[in-house]
């Protein structure tokens, strides 16, 4: 009989989610709007620097209505975090726009300014400005913005952060999300917390928020009737997904510090196993580890995919590193700047199970199963 299975990052209720859900269904609020919905946005804008909120279906509707906003076309270019989810891109092509992929620096394994600076260089002597520039938090990481900032200011291009893996992270104490231009959250199943699906995005532009739940919801004009100027889309968040994220911010902190202790718990115990390492937060970085990635040494005899398969024989979920963008058959033809440290990453990284719902029998069990694997 296999052991209990345990995964990489599942959902972890708080307690008050079904309350709010009941509400919900009690007052028949079961439609994209509602008490649930506006408090949800009301209380997600408190923990993030006040923040103008539009609470969405997902992440990635929330770059693509980003993306719109910012008046991105067809045949324009948007840099793009290589080392990421494929969702931080794909709505660059929604646009019929083209992504233009920078590799990472390997301090937080994000966006590297400095190849950030040639990209946007090289883009400019060709005649291509870039309408924007999505950076990646990864894992809850926080990317180098001091210099990316200064970098965009320098050419002049907005920047949208792609937070989708880093609520409850902060750079310099303010919240990610809230330093640019527009920020983005996601709330899919295995985030920090969830509304079993969905996402937000944050401005201090009021303007901007209003016009992103216009878009958001069909963009109805104010009619009698359905009157229709611009494009729409089906992309905001459900009063009933709003009440579970009303349950779940409640316990943001709670599982932001059951996360940095699992990170914790995995340094300390893996010490010993020299060919194991973790990235470190620079200074003024505070990542809500929302993952724990571990790099494994190139010299080591057991390689990244060797320990996936040793855990998964175990029932333990583990992943490798994102695949770079560059290097999926979709993006193939996308120009790239950069050397080969993304593909580095993704060859000896390994995501460790994070949940916050893990026991620390759970824990023991996984390091244990780690451990027989460099034994052996």
């Amino acid at each position: 009989m296999k052991n209990k299975k345990i995964w990489l990052s599942s959902p972890h209720m708080g307690g008050n989610e079904f309350k709010y859900v009941t509400e919900a269904f009690d007052l028949n609020w079961i439609a994209p709007v509602g008490p649930h919905l506006n408090n949800f946005e009301k209380n997600l804008s408190k923990v993030s620097e006040g923040k103008h909120i539009a609470a969405l279906g997902s992440g990635t509707s929330a770059i693509h209505l980003a993306l719109i906003l910012l008046g991105v076309e067809c045949g324009d270019e948007v840099i793009c975090s290589t080392f990421t989810f494929s969702a931080s891109a794909n709505p660059i092509v929604y646009q019929g726009a083209k992504p233009i992929f920078v590799d990472s620096e390997l301090d937080t394994w994000n966006m590297c300014p400095d190849s950030l600076r040639i990209a946007l260089k090289e883009r400019l002597n060709l005649g291509k400005k870039p309408k924007a520039i999505i950076v990646v938090h990864l894992y809850g990481m926080p990317a180098k913005m001091n210099q990316i900032i200064s970098i965009a200011n320098e050419y002049d291009i907005p920047i949208i952060e792609d937070a989708a893996e880093g609520l409850g992270s902060t750079y310099f104490n303010k919240p990610l999300g809230s330093l640019t231009d527009f920020g983005v959250y996601s709330f899919n199943g295995n985030k920090i917390i969830t509304t079993s699906g969905g996402g937000a995005l944050i401005s201090s532009d009021e303007d901007s928020i209003k016009k992103a739940k216009f878009l958001a919801t069909q963009a109805r004009d104010n009619a009698p009737h359905y009157e229709h100027s611009h494009i729409g889309f089906n992309y905001r968040l459900s009063n009933v997904s709003a009440a579970i994220g009303l349950g779940q911010l409640e316990v943001l902190q709670e599982r932001v510090e059951r996360r940095r202790e699992i990170f914790e718990y995995y340094k300390k115990e893996l010490l010993d196993i020299n060919v194991i390492s973790f990235v470190e937060e620079p200074d003024g970085f505070y990542s809500n580890r929302w993952l724990t990635t571990v790099l494994i040494s190139e010299d080591s005899k057991v390689s990244s995919e060797d320990l996936r398969l040793h855990l998964e024989s175990d029932n333990i979920e583990s992943r490798p590193l994102w695949k770079p963008m560059h290097l999926q058959p979709i993006f193939s033809s996308c120009d790239f700047y950069g050397s080969d440290n993304s593909e580095f990453l993704f060859k000896y990284g390994l995501c460790l199970p994070s949940g916050s719902n893990m026991t620390n029998e759970d824990l023991n069990r996984i390091v244990i199963k780690i451990k027989e694997a460099f034994e052996n």
